[in-house]
């Protein structure tokens, strides 16, 4: 049974180590990119909700209120149907005739990168309205630009504050990749599930991926918390 077992987790002719091991680095990259790419959705929605003019902040509203409340794979759906349906018209209406729709990994990153935004303008919103205002205000006094007063007060605290919440929606995104599979991306799951189903054992398989979601989970948690100690050192006393 345990050699069994081991064979079928090789990187053997019979293995699956290797598609697993893949599988799993498309899982990383697809919730990194995503993440990375809410990170520009969350800044610029958090500029939108702090701006002065109410349109802006009624732009800024409108985001987050939509995709922190419509399901993620329904956002998934929308974006693959959606957007298979506005790239066919575009490339028709070109002269190109046929059926056109953007990678599956693609709409994955596009689909978990603005739910996560919504969830990171929030993040960052709330820790911008944290910083000390007399430390802004004495480095305009001393003369800095916007640029070099965003560069060393406010970006630095402004991350320190957010990244215990940035934590948090990192590892949302993380499993949000499982939704993925549903679009034809052989992330993590849906290789699992292939396993499962070619060796009829499907306990095996999908505990190896819930132990694996775990790990990288945990490895990227602790790389968190060590950037979070790292920025907060200079305000420890």
């Amino acid at each position: 049974m345990t050699s069994g077992m081991f064979e079928l987790l090789g990187f053997g002719p019979q293995g699956w180590g290797l598609p697993l091991l893949k599988a799993a680095g498309v899982t990383i990259a697809a919730a990194l990119c995503g993440f990375l790419l809410g990170s520009i959705f969350g800044i610029g929605g958090a500029t939108l909700k702090l701006a002065r003019p109410r349109a802006l902040r009624l732009i800024g509203q409108a985001y987050t209120t939509v995709f922190r409340g419509v399901p993620e794979i329904l956002v998934v759906y929308l974006f693959y149907f959606g957007g298979s349906v506005i790239l066919t018209t575009l490339m028709n209406t070109g002269g190109f005739p046929g059926f056109y729709s953007l990678p599956s990994f693609v709409i994955g990153v596009l689909a978990i990168g603005i739910v996560s935004g919504a969830y990171q303008t929030e993040a960052y919103r709330s820790a911008y309205l944290r910083l000390d205002r007399g430390q802004i205000e004495a480095g305009t006094a001393c003369g800095m630009s916007k640029l070099l007063l965003l560069r060393r007060i406010v970006a630095p605290q402004t991350l320190r504050f957010a990244l215990p919440a940035l934590g948090n929606i990192w590892q949302s995104a993380l499993k949000e990749t499982s939704l993925l599979s549903v679009i034809g991306l052989t992330e993590l799951l849906r290789q699992a599930g292939t396993a499962a189903g070619s060796t009829r054992q499907p306990l095996l398989f999908y505990a190896i991926a819930a132990a694996v979601f775990l790990v990288i989970g945990r490895a990227t948690g602790a790389g968190l918390n060590r950037m979070e100690s790292h920025l907060a050192k200079p305000w420890r006393r």
